[in-house]
C-alpha cells in the first residue's frame, strides 16, 4: 500500500505540476490584441498591481456583485489557505515557526471550508440563471472538494491517524526513502482524493486560481488616452 500511494502521489504531482506549467505558458502566449480593462481602470501599472492585489485577496469584483456569494466564496478561499499552509508541517523538517504559529487556526479553519463550499454549492442549485449554466462537472468538483474537507476533518476530530508515521511517509519520499504508510481507511480516502483533485487541476474550472493573473479586463492600464495600441497584425498592415 505505501508502494502504491507512492506511485500515486509522484504521478499526481508530475501532472499537477507539468499541467499547470502548460497551462500558464499558454495564458503568458496567448496575444492580448485589444485593450479591454473593465473599468473604472487603473492607468498605471501600480495601480494594475493593486487592483490585482484587491482582486486576489479581497474578490471586490465579487463583492460589488453579491454579498452572500461573495461571503461564502471568500469564507471557502482564505479556509483553503490556512489549511494548506497548516499541511506544510508534513513536509517540512524542522517545521517553520510561522507554521507552527497558525496551526490552530488551520485547524478549525476546515470547518469554514467546508461551509464555504456547501454555500457555493447551495448557489449553483438554488440560483436558476446559475443552475442554467452549471454542468455534472461543477456539482462533481464540488462534491470532490467537500469529501476532501470532511475526511480530513474526520481524521483530526473523529478516527484520528499516526501523524508521526505519515510525515515520516512524505519526507522519505523527499528523500527517496520509501517509509511505511499508515493503513488507516480515512486516511487512504482522504489522499487519494487529494491525489485525484491534484490531476483534475490542470484541466478544470479550478484554473481560475493562476487565471485572473492573466485577465486582459483586470491586468491592463487604462492607457487609451496615453498611446495607440496597435495588435501586430496591424502594424504589419501599416509597414
Amino acid at each position: 500500500m505505501s508502494a502504491l500511494y507512492a506511485l500515486l502521489f509522484i504521478a499526481a504531482t508530475i501532472i499537477f505540476v507539468g499541467g499547470l506549467y502548460i497551462k500558464i505558458r499558454q495564458y503568458y502566449d496567448t496575444p492580448a490584441p485589444l485593450v479591454i480593462p473593465t473599468m473604472p481602470a487603473p492607468r498605471t501599472e501600480k495601480g494594475v498591481a493593486f487592483r490585482l492585489f484587491r482582486e486576489v485577496v479581497l474578490f471586490e469584483s465579487l463583492f460589488k456583485s453579491n454579498k452572500w456569494i461573495w461571503l461564502f466564496g471568500w469564507m471557502f478561499h482564505v479556509a483553503l489557505a490556512l489549511v494548506l499552509m497548516r499541511h506544510l508541517r508534513y513536509f517540512t523538517q524542522p517545521v517553520w515557526d510561522w507554521v507552527v504559529l497558525i496551526q490552530p487556526f488551520g485547524k478549525y479553519a476546515g470547518f469554514a471550508m467546508v461551509i464555504g463550499l456547501l454555500g457555493l454549492w447551495a448557489r449553483r442549485i438554488l440560483v436558476e440563471r446559475i443552475r442554467y449554466i452549471t454542468g455534472p462537472s461543477d456539482h462533481l468538483m464540488l462534491a470532490l472538494l467537500v469529501a476532501i474537507g470532511l475526511s480530513g476533518l474526520g481524521m483530526k476530530f473523529v478516527a484520528h491517524t499516526d501523524i508521526v508515521a505519515l510525515k515520516a511517509f512524505f519526507i522519505g519520499l523527499r528523500n527517496f526513502s520509501l517509509q511505511p504508510l499508515p493503513n488507516d481507511p480515512l486516511l487512504l480516502i482522504h489522499l487519494f482524493l487529494v491525489f485525484a483533485l491534484m490531476v483534475i487541476f490542470p484541466f478544470s474550472k479550478l484554473l481560475h486560481a493562476p487565471g485572473v493573473f492573466f485577465s486582459p479586463t483586470r491586468n491592463q492600464t487604462d492607457s487609451s488616452r496615453e498611446k495607440r495600441h496597435l495588435a501586430p497584425w496591424a502594424a504589419e498592415l501599416e509597414k
